[in-house]
């Protein structure tokens, strides 16, 4: 049993010597985009909601 999980744990080490990591300047653009894109997504969702928030209450107050 215990050499089962030493031998796990050998593998795991070996896997993690595989990885390709990113760089520091990959990471910080990568993270620069994606709050970018957060805050694109987050205006367009707002700017629906409240064009659709406008429309249904001219079609409630028409009613």
């Amino acid at each position: 049993m215990f050499e089962r999980i030493t031998n796990y744990f050998k593998s795991v080490r070996g896997e993690i010597a595989r990885v390709s990591w990113p760089t520091r300047n990959e990471i910080i653009t990568l993270t620069a985009l994606i709050l970018l894109l957060v805050v694109v997504v987050t205006l367009y969702i707002w700017g629906v909601d409240g064009i659709l928030g406008t429309i249904v209450t001219l079609l409630v107050r028409s009613s």
